[in-house]
């Protein structure tokens, strides 16, 4: 019996003894294979680990032109540890001429691990960036003083132009967000902060290296450890070829002057977007280094709002360019035909009045060269009561979806989600449940919503899909997706699956060249005719919308030349006026600089006794 206790409590000590064993090889484990501080902290009193920062891709125009740059700056890193004992903190603040509570509340931040995940404090940790050689030139003399700073190179962006901003976007310092998406990132690093930039930061970026140094007992370094087999040199980033056409982008932007608007335009075949403005902009070299956080915040408090690209996301109503799709769908539901008239009383129309006195009745060429709004009123009210009239008719309200969807598919009213332009936004094609909720279900028919025939109304689109849809009626009945990285670039492909696409409207072909010929006639002689340039086969169509804010803001769309489209562009002036006078003379200068190099240098409107005596006629 007694043998037998102590039997079973020598198995109950051999338990216990392997159980402490197998906690040891556990620790053990954790330690050296899970847990690599232990190893860090080791390495540390011998090797040095600094990150080799790659060279951000360039960025260049569709013809070759340098826009985006790096230049050289420089950081100061400190090792936190080695800076415990007989570090002279005042003369460090002197060198880099900053005050002592900057220097201690910059070493809480660091060692904050809520703020700096990645800290420790046997590694390099960035104390100030975006640097200039003058700047860190006193610290470089005596920097041997100071156990655990060194001085890193780097680089930012540096333009070659001022124009584009909204387009190139800017590189600015990572926020914690973006150091919880991405391990990528560590504080201190830079990324693009909005714009193309932004869009391709994953290719721009490039892969960081690693150098390893040795350093002495005293902590002096040595060199490179093991000549260098543990370094890694890191990897360029990739350059990006846009499609934007740089003296086009910044005659734009002249043309655009002090005024608040926008231009877009695009080479129709390809859906490559030549011209992407908006006023007011900035210089992009103000959102560079140490000077961004100040001057990103005095765009935010601007009142004319130039943060905002409006030529991707100010929402107008589109006016009488409108109408051009509006003779498109009633050509192919059938409720028009080229030979159809409507007559035309001008002023004294009704439901919808002209705005001016012209020939009666009206064709549909003439139409559009005279922008006939009861000839429109007239299309619309048609095509929904194509097969019935009246608020209780079930195919009117069909045919008011079917007309809605044909809208739709000149790019209007949603994003172009296969696109790498940023910062879009939808618009708004009026879906016939808005109305329901507006009148009841019963309670609007063809007049309720007549506004609609002329572009006005809930139709909000932005001047991004104004020039597709003038690509679309150039090209007879297709669009390429507007994008703004060359599409023989592999870059945007590896970014994104959804490469730019060939998309047709729900218009047949043969029904563009009456449309065609009817935005040459508003060229050569309606509205647009004092800015024509007869040799290039101009096609455009002025408006002018209604602003309950301010004075009316002038729009126009068009295409060149008429055989075969090469470019085709939409203006948006706000609060100026008309189309015609505002609108119309940018759109003209920029096809006439694209089609022939010819460098117009002003887009104030022509005062003439002749355009005055006109004037009446540009309200369209």
């Amino acid at each position: 019996m007694i043998n037998d206790r102590f039997f079973r409590r020598s198995y109950i000590i051999a338990g216990i003894a392997i159980l402490v064993v197998f906690i040891y090889l556990v620790r053990l484990f954790m330690l050296q294979i899970v847990d690599q501080s232990t190893k860090q902290k080791a390495d540390s009193n011998a090797l040095v680990r600094q990150i080799v920062y790659p060279s951000r891709g360039l960025i260049y125009d569709r013809n070759g032109q340098l826009l985006v740059f790096n230049q050289p700056i420089y950081e100061v890193t400190v090792i936190p540890r080695e800076m415990r004992h007989h570090f002279d903190t005042l003369a460090f603040c002197q060198a880099l001429h900053i005050d002592s509570s900057y220097f201690h509340t910059r070493m809480a931040e660091l060692s904050d691990r809520k703020r700096n995940r990645g800290y420790s404090a046997y590694t390099p940790q960035v104390f100030m960036s975006q640097l200039s050689k003058e700047d860190v030139s006193s610290l470089s003399e005596v920097k041997f003083q100071f156990p655990g700073v060194n001085i890193r190179h780097r680089t930012l962006r540096d333009y070659t132009y001022n124009a584009a901003a909204h387009v190139l976007g800017s590189v600015g310092e990572v926020n914690q967000q973006d150091l919880d998406r991405d391990p990528y990132y560590q504080i201190g690093d830079y990324s693009g902060r909005d714009g193309l930039e932004r869009q391709y930061e994953s290719i721009l970026r490039g892969e960081k290296g690693v150098e390893v140094l040795m350093r002495d007992a005293r902590g002096r370094i040595q060199g490179s450890y093991h000549e260098g087999e543990l370094d890694s040199q890191g990897t360029a980033g990739q350059d990006l070829t846009l499609t934007i056409d740089s003296h086009l982008q910044i005659l734009a932007e002249q043309l655009l002057g002090e005024n608040v608007g926008s231009v877009v335009a695009i080479e129709p075949k390809t859906g490559e977007i030549l011209v992407l403005a908006s006023a007011p902009g900035w210089d992009p070299k103000t959102l560079v280094g140490r000077q961004r956080g100040p001057n990103y915040s005095a765009l935010l408090d601007d009142p004319r709002h130039p943060i905002m690209n409006r030529a991707t996301q100010a929402l107008y109503p589109p006016g009488s360019t409108f109408k051009l799709l509006q003779a498109l769908v009633g050509l192919q539901s059938g409720a028009i035909s080229t030979a159809t008239l409507y007559p035309c009383s001008g002023p004294s129309s009704t439901p919808i009045k002209c705005t001016h006195n012209h020939g009666s009745p009206v064709t549909l060429e003439g139409a559009i060269e005279q922008s006939c709004n009861p000839y429109f009123w007239g299309v619309f009210r048609d095509i929904l009561q194509l097969h019935g009239y009246g608020k209780n008719n079930r195919d009117f309200r069909q045919m008011y979806n079917q007309w809605r969807d044909d809208i739709l598919s000149f790019g209007l009213g949603s994003k172009f989600t296969d696109s790498d332009v940023p910062n879009q936004v939808s618009g708004s094609i009026p879906s016939a449940e808005l109305y329901d909720k507006f009148y009841g279900k019963t309670g609007w028919k063809a007049i309720t919503i007549r506004s609609l025939s002329i572009g006005q109304g809930e139709i909000l689109v932005t001047p991004l899909q104004l020039a597709n849809q003038a690509a679309c009626i150039a090209n007879s009945g297709y669009y390429i997706t507007p994008h703004l990285v060359r599409t023989d670039s592999t870059q945007r492909d590896q970014l994104s699956s959804n490469a730019p696409s060939k998309h047709h409207s729900a218009v047949s072909t043969e029904h563009f060249a009456a449309i065609q010929q009817g935005m040459h006639r508003v060229m050569t002689n309606g509205t647009g005719r004092w800015y024509n340039v007869p040799e290039l086969g101009m096609c455009g169509k002025t408006g002018t919308v209604q602003n309950p804010h301010g004075k009316d803001h002038a729009i126009f769309i068009g295409f060149a030349p008429l055989e075969d489209p090469k470019i085709a562009v939409a203006v948006v002036v706000e609060n100026v006026g008309f189309g015609a006078t505002w609108a119309c003379p940018i759109a003209t200068k920029i096809m006439r600089k694209y089609l022939t190099d010819y460098c117009p240098t002003s887009a104030a409107p022509v005062e003439t006794n002749e355009t005055n005596k006109h004037k009446h006629e540009s309200k369209q």
